[in-house]
């Protein structure tokens, strides 16, 4: 933890998706830095898988989502603001989802 961490907050943001917009890129979720997002099974009436939020309350209004979407179809509202805890600090290591491109 930092050594001023009681000084600092961290933010809680919604995330908000507009099923109908969705073109099931998947930017969105192999973006998302703290993997709140997931591939639904359901269709949306394009015929697209549109994300869902898996994780409520773990968003941290970064916004990439909303900034990688080509199609506008997602975006963030702030909810709050809390102190920082020592699981906004600490991540425990695993891969990253994103494939190589080199293969």
């Amino acid at each position: 933890m930092p050594i001023d961490a009681d000084r600092h907050e961290t933010v809680t943001g919604k995330v908000h998706i507009l099923e109908y917009r969705c073109k099931g890129c998947g930017y969105c979720i192999e973006f998302c830095p703290r993997d709140v997002l997931a591939e639904s099974e359901d269709f949306n009436e394009k015929g697209y898988h549109y994300p869902y939020v898996k994780v409520e309350g773990q968003c941290v209004h970064c916004d990439f989502c909303e900034t990688i979407c080509p199609e506008f179809a997602i975006y963030c509202t702030k909810e709050e603001g809390r102190k920082l805890e020592t699981a906004d600090v600490i991540r425990d290591p695993k891969p990253r989802r994103r494939r190589s491109r080199r293969a």
